[in-house]
């Protein structure tokens, strides 16, 4: 996934209203209305948001009459799960290096205090 394409995942994800949209879908599929409802907005902002998750890949709406169902789009996430795996591996690592460098100097420690 493109640096370019993170940024738009993860800046429409920072927002809470696009993020609670998110996990809203996460349950099924729902009209422009359906996902307004709890909103203190106007329709027009809804789309605006919408918008913004659509240009992330996050959601699509299919062309067709209205209303239209806003849908999940998956294979973000994939891409999203591929992308922070790959750092938490190398965190990981990191970690393992530390612990074996404080375990030879533990045993490096306990040795000393033996002589």
């Amino acid at each position: 996934m493109s640096a370019d394409t993170m940024e738009r995942v993860f800046g429409a994800l920072a927002d809470p209203t696009r993020l609670d949209m998110v996990g809203r879908l996460a349950g099924g599929d729902a009209t422009v209305n359906q996902l307004a409802e709890p909103y203190r907005m106007s329709l027009q902002a809804v789309y605006k948001h919408l918008r913004v998750l659509e240009d992330a890949g996050l959601v699509s709406r299919p062309p067709g009459p209205q209303p239209r169902v806003v849908r999940l789009e998956t294979e973000v996430f994939d891409l999203m799960e591929a992308w922070i795996e790959r750092y938490r591996q190398r965190a990981e690592a990191r970690y393992r290096r530390l612990d074996a460098v404080l375990a030879e100097m533990n045993d490096d420690t306990e040795g000393e205090g033996q002589s």
